[in-house]
């Protein structure tokens, strides 16, 4: 069956350029398009398509207001297509934070004929996207009665951490903008040292750690060589570098470092679950979640056979059950669970000691 794919975008040009190109696609159904979210809105709630292209600056209502209200009401895979400046970086960032599977980015200039040059990357993006399964924005859930954040703190409040240093790394793509600031938020200050890898472009590591910061009791930061991975610290690998862990003196320590892809990725999950199945061994939990094809699972196998736990995140809580699926299918993973017990799954590995 053919994916449905409709068009938000105030550019008339846009629009016509992407219906040209998505035409040539047996695979692809043109649903419709829009000049902004107003117009849209109606539309898509009487013919529901299965994956939005949406631009961010559109008069009437911007498409990041447009995408959180999609997602705290009716999720529906989205993409958005959009000029990104300096400042639209930031943009793009909380629009991965409230549920888009993927940005596309497009120039200010030149972009009829950008458009058409990177049309078999935009195509291979919705039909990823299609496959994904759209989740509520993390501030949607949070405000609903009842909802995941809102349930677990009591019980993670109980769990107060001890001083042994167990270290705990993370390893998520396609989705995990929003599966780690879910787990983060829930985390207390004094939680265990953790060492992240998601896969995301050089320019948004820093603002995406800035921003969960923010939000979360832990310190969360872009790795930096010679960062110590500590109680009460987060470290996420930065965009275009690989992120290891090595173990000095019964202390860890992130090592940064410049390198190809592993698995089309860098910076990679294998490479930071590796390490912490050579320096770590037994005294590390690795978590694999969502995320489109292979990248960790070799790393969480390695891992595992090294005594480390390992758990998955499952299915049903994944928005693509890519590297998950592959590190359960490799017999990497000790425990398959949902997003929202996983906060207290950490806590739980911490105060065993």
């Amino acid at each position: 069956m053919a994916i449905k794919v409709y068009v938000v975008d105030d550019s008339a040009v846009v629009r016509q350029t992407l219906l040209h190109l998505l035409q040539g696609d047996p695979d692809i159904e043109l649903a419709g398009s829009a000049p902004n979210p107003l117009i849209a809105g109606p539309a898509i709630a009487k013919n529901r398509p299965d994956v939005l292209l949406l631009d961010i600056e559109m008069p009437g209502m911007d498409g990041l207001t447009f995408l959180r209200q999609i997602m705290a009401e009716s999720p529906i895979a989205t993409v958005i297509c959009s000029t990104l400046t300096t400042d639209g970086s930031k943009a793009a960032l909380e629009a991965l934070s409230a549920g888009a599977v993927a940005i596309v980015a497009k120039p200010r200039l030149g972009l009829k004929q950008f458009l058409e040059d990177s049309r078999r990357e935009l195509i291979q993006t919705l039909k990823t996207a299609a496959r994904s399964r759209p989740r509520a924005s993390a501030a949607a859930r949070a405000s609903a009665p009842g909802s995941g954040a809102q349930a677990a703190s009591p019980v993670i409040a109980g769990l107060h951490a001890l001083s042994v240093n167990k270290p705990v790394v993370l390893g998520s793509s396609t989705g995990g903008t929003q599966a780690l600031e879910l787990v983060l938020t829930e985390l207390p200050a004094d939680g265990p040292g953790i060492a992240i890898v998601q896969h995301m472009p050089e320019r948004f590591t820093e603002m995406y750690a800035a921003r969960l910061d923010g939000l979360c009791a832990m310190n969360i930061r872009e790795a930096k060589s010679g960062d110590r991975i500590e109680r009460g610290v987060a470290l996420i690998a930065p965009g275009g570098k690989h992120l290891k862990v090595r173990k000095q003196g019964g202390q860890y320590y992130a090592e940064v470092f410049s390198g190809p892809p592993v698995n089309r990725h860098c910076p990679a999950v294998d490479v930071l679950f590796k390490s912490m199945a050579e320096c770590a061994g037994p005294d590390a939990l690795g978590i694999i979640m969502t995320g489109m094809g292979d990248d960790g699972a070799r790393g969480l196998l390695a891992m595992r056979q090294a005594g480390a736990r390992t758990i998955a995140q499952d299915e049903a809580s994944c928005v693509v059950f890519g590297m998950p699926k592959e590190a359960i299918r490799m017999g990497a993973t000790e425990t398959v669970m949902p997003l929202e017990r996983l906060a207290g799954e950490i806590l739980r590995f911490d105060r065993r000691g």
